[in-house]
């Protein structure tokens, strides 16, 4: 099986795991997806993660985060830049996702991080996606 895009197919499996109240979810690893899971817990959104050797690919055990009263802590997570549509930023136009009360994921020339970071070091790149 061969994914045109490994980081929609994660992206869909974090917010299904959390619609059926999973702990946790399998991903094919990959660079790019650990990126994207290790800004999603360092922001708060994702428990943890971890890589899993399988003798292949690799796995990326993912561990779902809930609130107090079980509720979703990630209330929407939507990819930006697609296989066939690339959307790419400069330093100056990185979006601000609900006035800063959602974070985006960019990819840059100095690794994956966060709107904010970028905008910090001044870098632009290709949005990923965002997260609320």
């Amino acid at each position: 099986m061969s994914l045109s895009d490994p980081i929609a197919d994660m992206l869909t499996r974090i917010r299904n795991g959390l619609r059926a109240r999973q702990q946790t979810i399998n991903v094919r690893a990959s660079k790019t997806c650990e990126g994207v899971c290790r800004v999603l817990k360092e922001e708060g959104y994702l428990a943890d993660y971890k890589r899993i050797e399988d003798g292949k690919q690799g796995l990326l055990r993912v561990y779902l985060k809930y609130g107090p009263q079980g509720e979703e802590v990630i209330t929407e997570i939507r990819r930006v830049s697609k296989p066939g549509r690339r959307v790419y930023v400069g330093k100056g136009d990185i979006p601000w996702v609900l006035s800063g009360m959602g974070i985006s994921i960019l990819t840059t020339s100095r690794g994956i991080m966060t709107g904010q970071q970028a905008r910090r070091q001044g870098v632009g790149g290709e949005v990923l996606c965002y997260v609320w």
